[in-house]
Parts: structure tokens; C-alpha cells; sequence
């Protein structure tokens, strides 16, 4: 019997010494596993930092050289005077923050050189503006200064037609030096916008015949024919009847000047679709292809003509080309040499 309990005892004990025995031997396997897998994942962690590392080198490197060639770019700008626009080369990627940077930064050198050409530009002619603003003013001065200084020095020996006639001459020359400071002045204020135009309705054609009537007899007396036609039906218009007066004077001023005796000058208005066109035409010496874009420019300086005494600043084409550019039209030239010259503007119909 206790063969039998001694027996079942050690079988007991046996099998349980084997079940603890393969659990320590699993658990060591466990155990192995586990420190291989810390080993691996030290292994991965080193190297992905190490990979992180290295692809941060390369991609602050990558960053470094665009931003130095944007750098260099910048800096040569600079160092050239901002005369010429910047090119950078295209980066791999067109939408990223360095490219980006890159193609503002090229637009804005392209401004720069533009305004800055611009600005020489206006400079340039503002300094012609001036040197022909002097010569002009200096013309009527000079004169009035002689025949001021005449009057003093043999007012006692001149007849009283001789003095009147000096004095008329003076006048004359002192009316022209204040209508081109009024013309400077007015031009100053309609490129400043400071002055607006006040619209009505009135007819165009009606002024026309106005403006010629009050030329008639300067035209007269230059040999010129002036007359003013209009289309049947022509429709009012909604402008300022002062302003465009204005233009018209100038207009029709700008012809006689340069329109020779037997001459012809015709101003005429004609409705054209919804806007109503008036033309100053003459038979006059005409203007150079190479020059008739410049007439309207405020700096342009017309050259002396067998008509005209001398030469002068076309302040009165840059005042019209203004006035009519506030009331929303636009003034033309049609011209050639020696075959006479047509300057139209159009207005709104009223």
C-alpha cells in the first residue's frame, strides 16, 4: 500500500517537476526573445535616428543652397544699381515657399527696374520741360525788357503813335508770358485731378460755330479760311461746356500756327454711333510719322516751322488731351507731312 502511495507520490512530484521545469525552460525562451527584441528595437531606433539625421543634413543643405543663390541674387541687384531684373532658375518643386520667394522676389526687381526707368525717364523730361519753359519765358521777357527800356531811354523824342506802339508790342509779349503760366498752372491742376468737370447738355456744334466766329477775324487776317459744319440732327452733348471750349480754342489755335496763308481750317461734328465726334482740320505742314505720338505729351517740344517765329512747349495739346480724358473720351491725330493735320475728339451724347 505505501509501495503504492510512494509510488503515486512520485509521479505526482514527477510531473510536477516537469511542468516547472518546461515552464523555466519557456520562460527563458521568452526571456531571450524579449531581450532579442529590445535588441532589435534599439537596433531600429539607433538607425532610424541616425537615417532622420542624415535626411535632415541633406534636406537643411538642399535649403541652405537656395536660399544662398537667393541671397547672391539679391545682393548682385543691389550692387548693379537696380538696372536689371533678377532670374533665378527654376527649383524642382514650382509651388514650394522657396520658389515662391524666389518668383516675388523676381516680379518685384521687374518693378523696380521699370519704375526706376520711368523715373529717369520723367526726370529727363521734366529737365527739357523746364530748359524749354525758360526759353520761352526769357523770349517775352526780353522783349518787353526792350521796349520798356526803349520808352525810358526816348520817350521824349517818340511820337505818341510811336509810344503806343511800343507799348501795345510789350502788352502783347506780357499777355503771352501769362498765358503760359496760366497753361502750367492749369495743366498742373487737371493732372492733379484737382479739378473736375461740372457736365451739362448742351450742343456741340453750337460752340463750334461760337469758337470759329470768335477766330474769324485773327484767321482773316492770317489769309486762312475757317469754317465750322455739322451733321444734320447732331445730338447734344454731356460735357463742361467751359472745358471743352478750351479744347476747341486750342485746337483750332494749334492749326493756325501751323497752317500757311490760303490755308484751310474746318472744324466739323457728326454723331457716330453713341457718341458724338468734333474735328479740327487743316491744310497745314503736317506732322512727321516719328513725332505724332509725342504731340500730346506735356514735354514735347514742337521745332521751329516757316509759320511759327519761333518754338514752343505743346502745353495746349497735353490741357486738351486731359480735359477730354476726364469726360471718359479721346482725343486723335491724323497726320502726314505736308498733307495737313485732323485732331478729333468724341464726347458722350447728352
Amino acid at each position: 500500500m505505501f509501495r503504492t502511495l510512494y509510488g503515486r507520490v512520485a509521479i505526482v512530484l514527477m510531473v510536477v517537476f516537469i511542468t516547472i521545469g518546461a515552464l523555466m525552460i519557456l520562460a527563458s525562451q521568452k526571456m531571450i526573445e524579449t531581450q532579442r527584441l529590445l535588441e532589435l528595437a534599439t537596433d531600429l531606433i539607433i538607425g532610424t535616428v541616425a537615417f532622420s539625421l542624415v535626411a535632415a543634413l541633406i534636406v537643411f543643405r538642399l535649403l541652405t543652397v537656395r536660399l544662398r543663390v537667393l541671397s547672391d541674387a539679391i545682393e548682385a541687384f543691389r550692387a548693379g544699381g537696380f538696372s536689371t531684373p533678377v532670374r533665378l532658375a527654376q527649383g524642382s518643386r514650382a509651388d514650394d515657399e522657396i520658389q515662391k520667394l524666389s518668383t516675388a522676389f523676381e516680379e518685384m526687381s521687374e518693378r523696380i527696374v521699370t519704375q526706376l526707368a520711368q523715373l529717369g525717364q520723367v526726370d529727363q523730361q521734366r529737365r527739357e520741360l523746364l530748359a524749354n519753359v525758360s526759353h520761352d519765358l526769357r523770349t517775352p521777357l526780353a522783349s518787353m525788357q526792350g521796349y520798356l527800356e526803349m520808352l525810358l531811354l526816348k520817350a521824349e523824342e517818340m511820337t505818341p503813335d510811336d509810344r503806343n506802339r511800343y507799348l501795345q508790342v510789350a502788352t502783347r509779349h506780357c499777355e503771352r508770358l501769362g498765358k503760359l503760366v496760366q497753361d502750367l498752372f492749369d495743366l498742373t491742376k487737371l493732372e492733379a485731378q484737382e479739378v473736375q468737370p461740372r457736365l451739362e447738355r448742351f450742343p456741340l456744334s453750337e460752340l463750334a460755330q461760337d469758337v470759329v466766329q470768335k477766330f474769324a477775324l485773327a484767321a482773316n487776317k492770317r489769309g486762312l479760311a475757317l469754317l465750322a459744319t455739322s451733321g444734320p440732327g447732331c445730338p447734344p452733348v454731356n460735357a463742361d461746356i467751359g472745358m471743352i471750349e478750351r479744347v476747341l480754342e486750342n485746337l483750332i489755335e494749334n492749326a493756325m500756327r501751323y497752317t500757311p496763308a490760303g490755308g484751310k481750317i474746318s472744324v466739323d461734328v457728326q454723331p457716330v454711333g453713341e457718341r458724338v465726334e468734333l474735328t479740327v482740320r487743316d491744310t497745314g505742314e503736317g506732322i512727321d510719322a516719328s513725332q505724332v505720338q509725342g504731340v500730346f505729351d506735356r514735354y514735347y517740344r514742337v521745332e521751329r516751322t516757316e509759320s511759327d517765329n519761333g518754338s514752343h512747349v505743346g502745353l495746349g495739346l497735353a490741357i486738351s488731351r486731359r480735359i477730354v480724358q476726364l469726360h471718359g473720351g479721346e482725343i486723335r491725330v491724323c497726320s502726314a507731312l505736308g498733307q495737313g493735320t485732323a485732331f478729333t475728339i468724341d464726347l458722350e451724347r447728352g
